[in-house]
Order: structure tokens, then C-alpha cells, then sequence
């Protein structure tokens, strides 16, 4: 009997990312699609000087999906260029988490609309974090 102890492509490191980036974008959608069709609170944002945005399902999605791509990329650029990437990714992604807060003070929304989208937040990252960190290079 012959056992397969390859590298198939969900098992390696880029496979589980990938998880993760899939799974990152899943959660913040399911949070966008209880907060805005479910509990009814329309994500129409206006920001000053702008007209309104009206944050759907595409925008939520591609946020999400770009997002998490680009963390992904930091920690893949920083892993090739230093021993201590996953440090210094994970402080940059929490700096990031809490920058991305930031606009909710300047953006016109009702009070359930900047819950939801300050959710989709902290699901994304609650999701990405701990994700990467788990797929990180392990240094020996």
C-alpha cells in the first residue's frame, strides 16, 4: 500500500492561505448579508463632500477579497526579507484593524449601519489574523 505525503495544493502553505482569505471574506459577507437584508440596516454611508454610498454586497466582497490579499502579500514580502515577519505583520495588521476605524468619525451613517460595517471589520480580521499566524513560516 502506498501512502501520498505530498504537498497537494490545500495543504501547502499558499493552499491554506488561500483558506483563509476565502474564509475572510465569507464571514464579513455573512455579516454584511444579517445586517443589511436581514435586520434591515441599509449601508448608505455619506462622507464629507461625497455623495451617498450605498455599501452593497460587490463592495463588501471586493473589500474584503482585496483586503486580505494585500495582507497576504505583506506577510509573504516580509517573510522573504526578515526573521521576525511574523511580528512585524501582525502588529502592522492590527494597526491597520485600527486605522480602518477611523473614517467611521468622519462619515455620515446611521448608528445600526456603522455597527454592521465596523463588524465586517473586526470579522475580517478576526478572521485573517489568526489565520496567516497559523500558516506563518516557523522559525527553528
Amino acid at each position: 500500500m502506498t501512502v501520498a505525503t505530498g504537498n497537494t495544493a490545500l495543504t501547502g502553505r499558499t493552499g491554506k492561505r488561500l483558506i483563509v482569505v476565502v474564509g475572510a471574506v465569507l464571514a464579513t459577507v455573512l455579516v454584511w448579508a444579517i445586517g443589511e437584508p436581514v435586520l434591515g440596516h441599509d449601508l448608505v454611508v455619506t462622507g464629507p463632500g461625497q455623495p451617498a454610498t450605498d455599501l452593497g454586497l460587490s463592495q463588501i466582497a471586493f473589500i474584503a477579497a482585496a483586503s486580505s490579499l494585500l495582507g497576504w502579500a505583506a506577510l509573504a514580502i516580509l517573510e522573504r526579507f526578515t526573521a521576525r515577519a511574523l511580528t512585524v505583520w501582525t502588529i502592522a495588521a492590527l494597526l491597520v484593524l485600527a486605522v480602518s476605524f477611523v473614517p467611521f468619525l468622519s462619515v455620515e451613517a446611521t448608528t445600526g449601519s456603522k455597527v454592521v460595517l465596523a463588524l465586517t471589520h473586526a470579522v475580517l480580521a478576526a478572521v485573517l489574523i489568526p489565520g496567516f499566524v497559523r500558516t506563518a513560516a516557523k522559525i527553528s
